[in-house]
């Protein structure tokens, strides 16, 4: 069949950080001095970043997560008739170069197989053609049956596999339009869910009433999946224990799934334009939703069902935006769930100031001047709990002015106040109004959430329709420690009720061994890392016994082999924080917080060192194959589980993180070690 896609000519996606690392080791000459080897490290790491950066000043490296990505891009343009065999090949190689041994497939580097995405993966691969007879899908298959077939999947596979006619719309939650008609006032509105989540269920209210089903081909149903035939599954959603809120709420979906039925809901028609109106208006410049995969592909499927047909400019725009974020090869094609290049950019800046060069060369000058065009000056959902507020903020993504986030803006303020910029008043005045709208995003606990204030209330976390990801944004440590650092770096008064509350907030997080979690990476080896320097650039005393205690913590977490590592199976099992194989993101990260608290002479400090110089690859760079960046932890809550160490207290979950998302930032093997080494050279330097 012919590709009914159209494709923009006019999308040419910029050079990207994909292209498979140098296989040499950098080395050294022999009797180089410790010195010269340092030096030699970083400068080659230097010249890594400025051949890399993009005409226009910016960096972008890939943002790698699980091939669920690829799979429901198949399922969205079988659903929109936008079937392309061409594609759908380059997919399905995709796929199955990624499968692992037992059959599956899984959710980060080194996981056990995961059912949901197998399922997923499996669908996907016979949509594309691949029979069920292929050796491949018969090694799948029974790893899909032995972990208990369709009927044990999360609620979002179901919810496709029900839109393609494989799963029973009776086997899923009900998620009613008229949710738009709430108050921001009143529970269960759509501003108490978190971004992501807010920017998915209005769509998926969408569908979970009208309940499409464009079916598969008959040689691609996957009845095989069902433990005892399809015949005889089980469609029923588990009933909760006991009385409380869960209960509650398995109670309001049975509730809600019935007067769905009824003739007659002269709310429906009101919340259904409410719904088109709000999808239409919160489409980005690239096409996307949110600058992320779950709200973008929803999104297009929900106005197909309104009635927008794949001509209609909103939907093309949508369709086209996927030409730059996936990622083309001659044989393979696979999409990113989100793109990082303001990200990439800042810490990029932040790495080659803190290594040495001079903030007015000319490559960071550009890329500051980059981030300053690209400040956020629309409104935003932000805005309704914040009001008043002039917008400031940064997005993540090249286009999401709808949605900027205090992280990135934290660290963007970081960067175009160390940097050098043409305009030197234009970037003032940008920092000003960065800083007065993170500060107006300070929840009442002095932390900071990433996209939404006082986004905290659980209530919304209890809806069986959740059973993937976090469902809201509250604050967490690692983020409230970048704000803190800016503003102290940037000399912001710091003896204030915000940064007091802030403070306050960071000490009641730490762990009862010393560290932080880590909501945004992986994982206590990141909270504990970003705390630390912020606690140094206030001027904390750094004697103070938590501080000591947290440094104690990463050199007793440090490998044998120098370095550190941290799996992201510590957010199923704390009795694994801060243990897994070294890579050079968390080496670079633990050595930050090291050299923040004093002990850069120390003999730890010079074991993660020479680990990154004996890492170090001939052109710069470091390869890493581990997953170190966290989209959801995988809680529902947004937030830390667990506290404390000893497993037999805690409702662990499963390894595999079947409602996590993690993340693969392809530019943290660049920039993270290249800022650790240049402090750790400046320490040196300084007889710190």
């Amino acid at each position: 069949m012919t590709s009914t896609l159209n494709r923009r000519s006019d999308i040419v996606p910029p050079v990207r950080l994909d292209h498979p690392p140098v296989p040499e080791r950098a080395g050294g000459a022999a009797g180089e001095e410790f010195g010269d080897l340092l030096d030699s490290a970083i400068g080659r790491t230097q010249d890594y970043l400025f051949e890399h950066q993009v005409s226009d000043g910016y960096w972008w490296g890939e943002l790698e997560s699980n091939p669920t990505m690829e799979a429901e891009y198949v399922f969205l343009t079988h659903f929109l008739g936008l079937r392309d065999d061409v594609r759908w090949k380059k997919v399905q190689n995709y796929i199955l170069s990624v499968q692992r041994p037992g059959g599956g497939w899984n959710q980060y580097h080194g996981a056990p197989n995961d059912l949901s995405t197998s399922c997923e993966c499996y669908l996907a691969l016979k949509m594309t053609g691949l029979p069920a007879s292929d050796p491949r899908m018969q090694q799948a298959r029974e790893f899909i049956l032995r972990k208990g077939g369709m009927e044990q999947t999360r609620v979002f596979t179901k919810i496709w596999f029900s839109l393609l006619g494989e799963w029973d719309w009776g086997g899923v939650p009900f998620l009613p339009p008229e949710l738009m008609l709430l108050p921001n006032r009143i529970p269960f509105n759509i501003y108490q869910f978190a971004m992501w989540s807010r920017t998915t269920i209005v769509p998926m209210s969408v569908l979970l009433s009208s309940k499409p089903i464009h079916p598969v081909a008959e040689e691609a149903t996957i009845d095989e999946l069902y433990l005892n035939g399809r015949e005889n599954a089980d469609y029923s959603m588990p009933t909760p224990s006991g009385l409380g809120i869960e209960r509650l709420m398995y109670a309001g979906d049975r509730i809600l799934r019935l007067s769905n039925l009824l003739p007659w809901n002269p709310a429906r028609g009101r919340a259904l334009r409410m719904a088109e109106k709000w999808i239409v208006n919160h489409q980005e410049k690239d096409g996307s939703w949110g600058g992320i995969q779950p709200p973008w592909v929803y999104s297009l499927m929900a106005l197909n069902e309104l009635g927008y047909s794949n001509s209609h400019e909103v939907i093309k725009k949508g369709m086209e935006g996927f030409e730059l974020y996936g990622i083309e090869r001659e044989d393979t094609w696979r999409l990113q769930a989100s793109m990082s290049p303001l990200w990439d950019t800042c810490l990029s800046i932040n790495a080659l100031i803190d290594s040495g060069i001079e903030p007015d060369h000319p490559a960071i000058v550009r890329a500051a001047d980059y981030l300053l065009d690209r400040q956020a000056s629309s409104p935003g959902d932000w805005q309704v709990k914040a009001r008043n507020v002039e917008p400031g903020g940064w997005a993540f993504e090249f286009s999401n002015e709808t949605y900027p986030d205090t992280d990135d803006a934290a660290e963007v303020l970081l960067a175009i106040g160390a940097a050098g910029v043409t305009d030197s008043a234009r970037r003032d005045d940008s920092i000003k109004r960065g800083v007065n709208w993170v500060l107006a995003m300070q929840s009442k606990n002095g932390g900071w959430g990433a996209y939404d204030k006082d986004n905290t209330s659980t209530l919304v976390t209890k809806m069986p329709f959740f059973d993937f990801g976090e469902t809201i944004d509250p604050p967490s440590v690692d983020v409230t420690a970048h704000i803190v650092e800016m503003l102290a770096k940037l000399r912001f008064p710091t003896d204030t009720p915000e940064i007091n509350a802030a403070l306050d907030y960071i000490w009641k997080e730490q762990e009862e061994d010393g560290c932080w979690f880590g909501r945004w990476g992986v994982n206590y080896v990141y909270g504990t890392a970003a705390v630390l320097p912020a606690l140094e650039s206030l001027g904390i005393d750094q004697n103070d016994p938590r501080i000591q205690q947290a440094a104690d913590w990463l050199e007793m977490h440090q490998n044998s082999d120098g370095g550190w590592g941290e799996s992201c199976a510590s957010y199923a099992n704390p009795s694994l924080r801060g243990q897994g194989a070294s890579t050079a993101s968390q080496t670079a990260w633990a050595l930050m917080g090291l050299i923040s608290t004093g002990r850069a002479a120390g003999e730890s400090a010079k074991m993660g060192v020479e680990y990154l110089l004996g890492t170090q690859l001939a052109d710069g760079s470091w390869t890493e194959d581990e997953y170190t960046g966290t989209g959801f932890p995988g809680y529902g809550i947004g937030e830390r589980k667990f506290t404390g160490l000893e497993t037999e207290d805690h409702d662990l979950i499963s390894e595999e993180l079947p409602a996590g998302f993690m993340i693969k930032y392809h530019m943290y093997r660049i920039y993270w070690p290249l800022m650790a080494l240049g402090r750790y050279r400046t320490c040196l330097s300084s007889g710190s």
